[in-house]
């Protein structure tokens, strides 16, 4: 997803090698590839200098232990095979044999990736059922493998295209600075190549515990000894009149984007209902588009309630200056084909309106089979269901959260992410807890935030920096305890962070 920048800097590292110290980092290159090389101790690494995911430069990202983190999105990978350990990176950056002479070690010849050994103990289930084909579901398919798993996999999702980048959907893509062919995680035939049924546009209608089966909505059925519930959320759709109008959209989904894209040619006004994330950056690409857009919310502060009053307040500066207009302290009575009216009477002309109000978990399925479901389906710390042979993950997933002890539901790409990872190790009785620190980042035109740990409250926060110069930490504290800090371009500050918050946890 993504180009990556072709021009190589730094020593050629096959011809003249280098001398590096313990701890250190060099950008070089070899046989016209970027190759990073990373010391520790009597170790010297040589891996490929870009992420795989958006690519990020890694010579400016974090190693800790014997990972190497992006500074961009987080994604962490093995310095010894190269393996993508966490998402949201999923494909393996390349390693190169190296050789030390004297004091400088020499880049000798690229490795080929390992292979994965096959699973052995415990037994691994026959047959793994994997429903929802987002950010949890596609991981953990993609981790099975990787993992060894040569059982029958069947991924199901209820959306007709394949797993889909779906934070794109409302920051590149949306934008149009993004074209569709990044959008898909993978080629249709990585699917069929590594052994996954991939089964799409259709939903599953019943679970069968006992009997260890999914009903799908057209009566087929699938059996498992495995079962992932990945069925993440659906999106609030206000229920006021005028609300499933034509031009009134929701943003979840591909095809959601594509048809918001589709009408921005014939729009001269967009009302954005909400100040969530997702709305914001709708508001973003719309204006990308030239599209006058108004944003109308119930809140005193865009995302106040999530990140404070003076990120808030950035926030919406931010969005005025590219001729966004706020209506806060208000919400829509009622839409129609020409206008928004708002609870105060006031109109808002607009021929395309977008609502980004929240997203409820998709819970029935796993309710109607019997599983414990509070505001989430609910989960132990490796991410079973409260019925053996079944776990859950992503958006639809509430965990124990090791850091406040607290029951909690993350709505982020890659939390979702690293659970399918998770969920696919314990399918194979790995009993690995679920720890990772939560990770997000937003994007509002050429500011990106970047946000680690988890607040739903705090007493106190405590700036760094200056948002006037794009250079900010706001920390979140409860007590003399960080549970959270986001950040503006101060990329590595926030990677250090989340590693600290790893070794607190």
């Amino acid at each position: 997803m993504g180009g990556q920048d072709t021009k190589l800097e730094g020593p050629d590292l096959k011809q003249d090698g280098a001398e590096l110290a313990d701890g250190a980092m060099l950008l070089g290159h070899a046989d016209g590839e970027g190759v990073l090389l990373v010391r520790r101790g009597d170790d010297v690494f040589a891996v490929g200098a870009t992420c795989t995911h958006y690519g990020g430069p890694l010579s400016e990202g974090l190693v800790v232990g014997d990972t190497l983190r992006c500074p961009w999105h987080h994604a962490c990978f093995d310095l010894r095979t190269g393996h993508a350990a966490r998402g949201p990176a999923l494909s393996p950056i390349a390693c190169w044999k190296v050789e030390k002479r004297d004091d400088r070690a020499f880049v000798v010849e690229k490795l080929p990736p390992p292979r994965p050994a096959h699973v052995a103990s415990p037994p691994a289930p026959r047959q793994v059922v994997i429903v929802g084909a987002g950010a949890a579901g596609h991981a953990c398919a993609e981790m099975l493998r990787r993992e060894g798993y040569v059982g029958r996999l069947t991924l199901i999702g209820d959306e007709p295209s394949g797993p889909v980048d779906r934070p794109n959907l409302s920051k590149d893509y949306l934008a149009g600075t993004a074209p569709e062919e990044w959008i898909p995680l993978r080629p249709p035939e990585f699917f069929g190549e590594n052994g996954i049924e991939l089964v799409l546009g259709t939903r599953v209608s019943a679970i069968d515990p006992a009997g260890r089966s999914v009903t799908l909505a057209d009566g087929r059925t699938r059996p498992y000894d495995a079962l992932l519930l990945a069925t993440g959320a659906d999106p609030i759709r206000l229920a006021i009149p005028g609300a499933d109008l034509p031009h009134v959209h929701t943003l979840r989904t591909l095809a959601d984007s594509r048809a918001i894209i589709a009408r921005t040619p014939h729009v001269v006004r967009a009302v954005v209902i909400g100040a969530s994330f997702i709305a914001l950056e709708v508001a973003a690409s719309l204006r990308a588009r030239n599209v006058d857009v108004h944003v109308v919310a119930p809140e005193a502060r865009p995302l106040e309630r999530v990140m404070g009053p003076e990120l808030g307040d950035f926030i919406r500066a931010l969005h005025e200056e590219k001729g966004v207009a706020f209506h806060l302290g208000h919400t829509p009575k009622s839409i129609d084909a020409k206008k928004v009216v708002l609870d105060d009477g006031s109109e808002i002309t607009a021929e395309l309106v977008v609502m980004g109000v929240g997203v409820r978990p998709v819970v029935g399925l796993a309710e109607a089979a019997g599983l414990k479901v509070d505001r989430g389906i609910v989960v132990d710390e490796h991410l079973a269901t409260s019925i053996p042979g079944i776990w859950a993950a992503g958006d639809a997933a509430r965990y124990p959260d090791p850091r406040t002890g607290r029951s909690v539901r993350i709505e982020h790409w890659v939390v979702a992410e690293r659970q399918g990872q998770t969920a696919a190790r314990n399918i194979l009785g790995k009993g690995e807890r679920f720890t990772s620190v939560p990770f997000f980042w937003s994007q509002h035109y050429d500011v990106q935030i970047s946000y680690v740990g988890h607040a739903e409250t705090w007493d106190r926060i405590v700036v760094d920096g200056s948002f006037a110069e794009r250079n900010a930490k706001v920390s979140y504290y409860a007590g003399d305890k960080l549970l959270a800090a986001a950040t503006i371009f101060r990329d590595k500050e926030s990677l250090e962070i989340e590693a600290a918050m790893e070794g607190n946890g």
